[in-house]
């Protein structure tokens, strides 16, 4: 998306340009999700509504929305106790969600994995050694461990630093909801694991067991997490880090090189899905 920054008498807010990449007939339930979340007092863009009562409406043929500011920046890196109260946010945003009644297919669910591969070229074993086979093999035994009846919900789907706002030194909302869909709720603490929780070491990613201790314990504080999202909790995290090196590796081999966009690195959701590959229990992410 593109996106501006507006003020009108001392008010900010954002207009977003929607570019192709998102279906038009998603953006409903994205605008009722963060009308629906602010409505029960979850921090996120709130949309505003145009004189005809709709949240979209089109800028030279581009579907576009305005939205409320959130006052305060991202964090490069959470500490400890960030790690904590994110975590119990999180909680707060699946248990506000269950109180609203819209649903919406996760486009980049296990599903939709094979077919994604199989646009991923063997060009890119140069970003790392056999690399396309790792992520062949991966995918079947996924596949074969993706539990089919874990807690559900609607989850944000991409909550990287990026879109975590602190203001004045405490968290203050999330942000950038264009992802969200319904989904298991443990898939995205495994997400969060993955984004939020390993250090860079001498170019090596490992995980910060106490970060990933705390972003656990804080859900945990308001939503208990099951039996049977503990015991596939490794699979969920596996399965995360395979979606964005699949994303990221179509990405890298398919992003023009005049796209005004950065292009992530899939090396590091290499290194991070082989670290989960060498542990198997919930009890390798706390302490």
């Amino acid at each position: 998306n593109t996106n501006y920054l507006i003020t009108i008498k001392n008010k900010k807010y954002i207009l977003t340009i929607f570019e192709k990449r998102v279906n038009f007939r998603d953006l409903p339930f994205f605008m009722n999700l963060m009308s629906g979340l602010s409505k029960l007092k979850v921090k996120c863009p709130n949309p505003l509504k145009s004189k005809k009562s709709k949240f979209i409406f089109k800028i030279k043929n581009k579907s576009a929305c305005i939205v409320s500011f959130l006052e305060g920046n991202d964090k490069k890196e959470l500490n400890y106790n960030d790690c904590y109260i994110v975590g119990k946010n999180i909680a707060k945003l699946h248990m506000a969600s269950k109180k609203i009644k819209l649903y919406r297919r996760n486009s980049l669910s296990i599903s939709s994995w094979p077919k994604l591969l199989s646009k991923i070229n063997i060009k890119i074993d140069k970003i790392s050694k056999n690399l396309k086979s790792l992520m062949k093999n991966e995918l079947i035994q996924i596949k074969k461990k993706w539990p089919k009846n874990l807690p559900k919900g609607i989850i944000h789907s991409d909550l990287f630093v990026d879109n975590i706002i602190f203001h004045k030194k405490k968290f203050h909302g999330f942000i950038d909801f264009y992802f969200s869909c319904n989904d298991y709720l443990s898939y995205e603490l495994a997400t969060c694991v993955n984004a939020l929780c390993f250090i860079k070491k001498k170019n090596n990613y490992i995980l910060d067991k106490k970060k990933s201790s705390n972003l656990l314990r804080g859900y945990e504080s308001i939503r208990k997490l099951s039996s049977p999202e503990k015991k596939n909790f490794n699979t969920m995290c596996r399965g995360s880090a395979l979606r964005y090196l699949l994303t990221r590796a179509y990405d890298y081999l398919n992003t023009p090189k005049n796209a005004i966009i950065k292009i992530k690195d899939p090396k590091e959701y290499v290194q991070k899905l082989n670290y989960h590959l060498k542990i198997n229990s919930y009890k390798n992410y706390i302490n």
